[in-house]
């Protein structure tokens, strides 16, 4: 199950990357390389890390917007 929820908390954040990447480059008349190379993982990261500090500080429910509700857990680590 961990493998699951990691892969859809990965997964999600970098297509909503690559979506925004595709709109920028429709309405900014980007390159290619560009929107691949900078515009994709930086939305990427910038959608993770602000639904992650949501996820923390105000509720486990942005969780979900993340592709699963809570993140993975592993043994021995604590959360």
């Amino acid at each position: 199950m961990n493998l699951y929820v990691s892969l859809m908390r990965t997964g999600v954040p970098l297509t909503v990357g690559w979506l925004v990447a595709l709109a920028a480059a429709h309405g900014l008349e980007l390159d290619a390389t560009a929107v691949s190379g900078v515009v994709a993982p930086v939305a990427s990261f910038v959608y993770y890390a602000v639904l992650r500090f949501a996820e923390q500080h105000i509720s486990q429910r942005f969780g979900w917007l993340l592709g699963y509700a809570s993140p993975p857990g592993y043994a021995g680590v604590k959360q």
